[in-house]
């Protein structure tokens, strides 16, 4: 009888070309697909609950897949943990109903971006941090992130690129959270759902913001202009976590 196995991974993304499989890349999906069918012998569809970037990291991706192996799973974990990459760990492992699918199941994510300000950045924080060794405006910053709650067409926002044609998110949080005494800040932000570079553009516009390149009361005109020109820089993925997605 088949199982329907649900894990939660956490992994650096420093050296992979991002969590989906694609052709000669080294990526997450590949390694945990890689891994799971040389140890049930079989192929095998690994499914995960959204796309991270090259470079981006999380700390509770979901997955699935389903395996005929009778494993107990603690063994399944473990040996699974003991062929991946050391950058990549199933943190759990569980059985999960049988229609239960790690991406169409997702109701929301959250995720995590931080940013460096001091002036050196730590050879231990530069892999997960952007570093920004200038004054930012923390009162801008904080104003400025509460602009994009709501449901909005988030075009603005989201890659050039992008064949998506639905483009309307819903933004339940969007706040800082500042740690002065280590100069670190992080941006946080929950949504049904996400487009393709979305966080890391809401990012760097921010940024602009925190710089005064941009007003604060200039945001809901440069959202509404669903013109990607308008809006800052895209943000470096190595600041950006997936930090957990709830079904």
């Amino acid at each position: 009888m088949s199982r329907n196995l649900r894990l939660e991974i956490s992994y650096d993304g420093t050296s992979f070309h991002g969590w989906q499989i694609q052709p000669h890349l080294d990526t997450i999906q590949g390694q945990l697909k890689r891994v799971v069918e040389r140890i049930v012998q079989a192929p095998m569809q690994v499914h995960g609950s959204g796309r991270t970037d090259a470079g981006a990291h999380a700390l509770a991706q979901v997955c699935s897949f389903k395996s005929e192996s009778l494993i107990p799973l603690p063994n399944f974990r473990k040996a699974i943990n003991s062929l991946l990459p050391p950058a990549i760990r199933v943190n759990s492992i569980e059985e999960a109903p049988e229609n239960f699918h790690a991406r169409f199941d997702a109701q929301s994510k959250h995720y995590r971006y931080r940013i460096m300000t001091s002036r050196d950045c730590s050879p231990f924080d530069h892999r997960f941090v952007h570093h920004v060794p200038r004054p930012l405006d923390f009162v801008k910053l904080s104003a400025a992130a509460g602009f994009f709650l709501g449901e909005h067409d988030f075009s603005t926002f989201c890659d050039s690129q992008s064949e998506v044609e639905f483009k309307v998110r819903t933004i339940t949080n969007s706040f800082f959270v500042f740690d002065t005494s280590r100069h670190l800040m992080e941006y946080n932000v929950c949504a049904n759902g996400f487009l393709h570079h979305m966080v890391r553009n809401i990012v760097g516009t921010l940024l602009e913001v925190g710089r005064g390149k941009i007003a604060c009361e200039d945001l809901p005109v440069i959202l509404r202009s669903r013109n990607r020109s308008n809006a800052g820089p895209t943000a470096p993925a190595k600041g950006l976590f997936l930090v957990s997605v709830r079904y």
